[in-house]
């Protein structure tokens, strides 16, 4: 392999990097529209192991913005990423494929007329696996799909476990 080669590869797998962190951030800062942009075009995601839906980014979009009103406090930990290249249209590198682990701590909205002392500590938590599928496009890396695989969930000191979601 080149040098040429292993600098290419190292600046994929840096832009990749990004994309997944910009991916949790969107989500945990309720920007929308950035979530959106994040997809190439036809892209979406499949939440359905955590309760959600399946479908294009602009309807995820619009689902997360009125689901997330729920967790005002929000912070995605996205760790053990393992990426691999594929190939798409026989160019190497064309495609790319992460799977990650993710810990997520919630803060629910405080209920209209509750009485209690304000608190930003999470008491909702959930873990699981994320798959994206990406391509790569003229404005650089984006998702095709990403997948959520929840695994767990703790609410109010109560663990449950999940089955894995089969064809991950």
């Amino acid at each position: 392999m080149t040098q040429r080669v292993e600098l290419a590869a190292v600046m994929d797998r840096l832009a990749i990097d990004a994309l997944i962190t910009e991916y949790a951030v969107a989500v945990d800062d309720g920007d929308w529209d950035a979530y959106r942009q994040l997809f190439a075009p036809g892209g979406g995601a499949d939440y359905r192991s955590a309760g959600g839906i399946e479908g294009e980014a602009d309807a995820i979009a619009a689902w997360l913005a009125e689901t997330m009103r729920l967790f005002p406090m929000r912070q995605h930990l996205v760790t053990n990423r393992r990426l691999e290249f594929g190939t798409l249209d026989q160019d190497t590198g064309d495609t790319a494929h992460v799977q990650a682990d993710y810990v997520n701590p919630m803060r629910f909205a405080d209920r209209p007329g509750a009485v209690s002392e304000p608190s930003t500590a999470p008491d909702f938590v959930c873990g699981g696996r994320y798959s994206f599928a990406l391509v790569r496009t003229h404005g650089g890396w984006r998702l095709r799909r990403v997948v959520v695989t929840e695994k767990w969930r703790q609410l109010a000191g109560e663990r449950q476990q999940r089955e894995p979601a089969s064809g991950m």
